[in-house]
């Protein structure tokens, strides 16, 4: 028996579109053919998603399509701590600023996390009102904001969310305001 026996991967194929979310895809091609029962071919053809963040232009675009990726408060300390002893604290003390977005659906694997560190993903429920704050180690250098603010967005528009440490606790909100100051109680305040 010969089994199939199959080239290398391609390379990525661009993203089908730009400034949506979308596919790009890969192939590989069949070397030898199996004979007398030997091992069958494997998929020839992978696809993942994409996104572009430029058109054909060179503008940039899509970021509305990005996930914020969240996760507890309680890590923000954490970060103080670290900024104190580093050293874009002192020449750099940037304000934030705080996100309040209505949770619109989460997957149930959020209720299901139950690793001490991550339990604050049981909290997130769909309908209440959440604060995320943006704070210096998470913004961008240059546009002074986090990933996935919804900075761009009108009230009406879904946006997607991501619990850090855990890819498959996710759901969407809509942005209702941005402020200087969260004000949200400790298991309803997040950070980017």
């Amino acid at each position: 028996a010969l089994p199939c026996v199959v080239g290398e991967w391609s390379h990525w194929s661009g993203c089908a579109e730009q400034c949506k979310p979308n596919l790009r895809l890969r192939r590989r091609y069949i070397q030898q053919e199996p004979k007398n029962g030997g091992e069958p071919c494997p998929a020839l053809e992978e696809k993942a998603g994409c996104l572009e963040y430029l058109t054909h232009q060179g503008q940039e675009c899509g970021h509305e399509h990005v996930p914020a990726f969240i996760t507890t408060s309680e890590y923000g300390k954490e970060r103080k701590r670290r900024a104190a002893s580093s050293s874009w604290s002192s020449d750099k003390e940037e304000a934030g600023y705080c996100v309040e977005f209505k949770t619109e659906s989460l997957s149930h694997y959020c209720a299901l996390e139950n690793r001490p560190y991550a339990r604050w993903m049981q909290y997130l429920r769909e309908g209440h009102t959440v604060c995320v704050a943006c704070q210096p180690p998470a913004m961008n250098t240059d546009t002074h904001r986090c990933s996935g603010d919804g900075h761009n967005a009108d009230g009406g528009k879904i946006l997607r969310w991501e619990a850090v440490g855990n890819s498959r606790c996710q759901g969407t909100w809509k942005k209702i305001r941005q402020l200087e100051q969260c004000s949200c109680p400790l298991v309803h305040s997040f950070i980017f």
